[in-house]
């Protein structure tokens, strides 16, 4: 039996796709596991270059296989696209993984420290809070057009004038909902 030079790892949430080849490339095996499976299996194979695509968990694994002793290698998705010869699937994927890795030409994302994680977390999710609090503005800024309030883009310039327009506004409004609200329950039980 060859030797395992590289093995082409397709993550997956519940079940791994492996890939395993020497280095005439000539397959060694081909292998579905789960993840508590791939755990125990990584750790009883010899080191080799273990080869990932750069996705969701691709740095917590390629952290476990450098702690197990393997070199791991993350491929970015668009580099391994070309490699695939056949239908997209889990098996076709990490053979493509394994295609890609050894080019000499290839280039390779550096893997992420759980530290750089975590500052990835917090600016994205700070991210996402203001693109929501600007939806938000500009929701009520339309909302608040249909009653014929003017909401100007810097809403503290705008707090003194608004608030006395939004006054009259608000009281429109509920007299507006609360018609549009009879209307419904009205239909509702009739």
């Amino acid at each position: 039996m060859k030797k395992v030079t590289i093995i082409g790892v397709d993550l997956a949430k519940n079940a791994f796709q492996l890939h395993g080849a020497a280095a005439d490339g000539a397959v060694v095996f081909r292998k579905k596991l789960s993840r508590l499976q791939f755990c125990k299996f990584m750790a009883g194979h010899p080191t080799c270059i273990v080869a990932m695509e750069a996705c969701g968990s691709s740095h917590y694994w390629a952290r476990e296989m450098a702690r197990l002793g393997h070199q791991p290698k993350l491929i970015a998705p668009g580099y391994v696209k070309p490699f695939i010869k056949r239908q997209k699937n889990d098996a076709a994927d990490a053979e493509a993984i394994v295609e890609a890795a050894p080019r000499p030409t290839m280039r390779f994302v550096e893997t992420k420290s759980e530290e750089q994680q975590s500052r990835a977390i917090v600016f994205r999710t700070r991210e996402q809070l203001v693109n929501q609090r600007t939806e938000l503005v500009n929701a009520l800024r339309a909302h608040l057009y249909e009653f014929g309030a003017m909401l100007l883009r810097k809403a503290s310039a705008t707090c003194g004038v608004w608030q006395k327009s939004l006054r009259t506004r608000t009281r429109d409004c509920r007299i507006w909902s609360a018609r549009s609200a009879a209307i419904c329950w009205a239909r509702s039980t009739s």
